[in-house]
């Protein structure tokens, strides 16, 4: 229980409560105490949560080198007119290769999660996967390819679609849902 000292107007509080119920004055100042306690010691007891750790984001350098290792490039104008190049990307909007957007568009669809976009967290973000970023449904639905069956697959989608679905008061958002919908049949379509 706390020992710090009664403020004067709560004394005098405790003094004219006690003379009007004619019970002891510590029975007050006990409970006076008991409740600076409880509204103290929260307050206490809660610490900031730590802060994560930030991670650095890849420089552009390392993007193109990733990403070109990936081609088997040495360079923007190989990877370009290479063949595996080409059809990996049939149909995605053209890049600009002076931009650094443009290299963690295809790090995204070709490699993996940036490491600056782990964990992340906020608007479109499940299982910290940016679903409007990502097209990575294993990710997105908390599964693992390998030992994942057909009903872990139902009842994941299921489960997020109460949350995202529209008529879902609260939770519900049309374009959420609408990119679980594109997700699932991708990972119905794979399994």
């Amino acid at each position: 229980m706390t020992t710090q000292p009664l403020a004067s107007q709560v004394q005098a509080e405790i003094t004219r409560l006690s003379q009007l119920h004619n019970v002891e004055p510590n029975v007050f100042q006990e409970f006076a105490l008991l409740v600076l306690a409880s509204t103290t010691s929260p307050k206490k007891a809660t610490k900031s949560k730590p802060k994560a750790k930030k991670i650095k984001a890849l420089t552009l350098p390392q993007l193109k080198a990733a990403v070109l290792g990936y081609f088997e490039a040495k360079d923007a104008k190989a990877m370009q007119r290479s063949g595996t190049y080409k059809m990996a990307t049939d149909g995605m909007e053209s890049l600009n290769f002076s931009y650094k957007a443009s290299w963690e568009v295809l790090y995204r669809k070709f490699i993996g999660v940036l490491p600056n976009e782990r964990d992340q967290e906020g608007y479109g973000c499940i299982n910290g996967i940016n679903i409007f970023e990502y097209s990575r449904p294993w990710d997105t639905f908390g599964l693992n390819p390998k030992s994942a069956t057909t009903d872990d697959i139902k009842q994941s989608y299921r489960s997020l679609s109460k949350i995202y679905h529209p008529d879902t008061p609260e939770t519900g958002d049309a374009k959420i849902f609408d990119r679980l919908n594109t997700l699932y049949r991708s990972i119905c379509a794979e399994a």
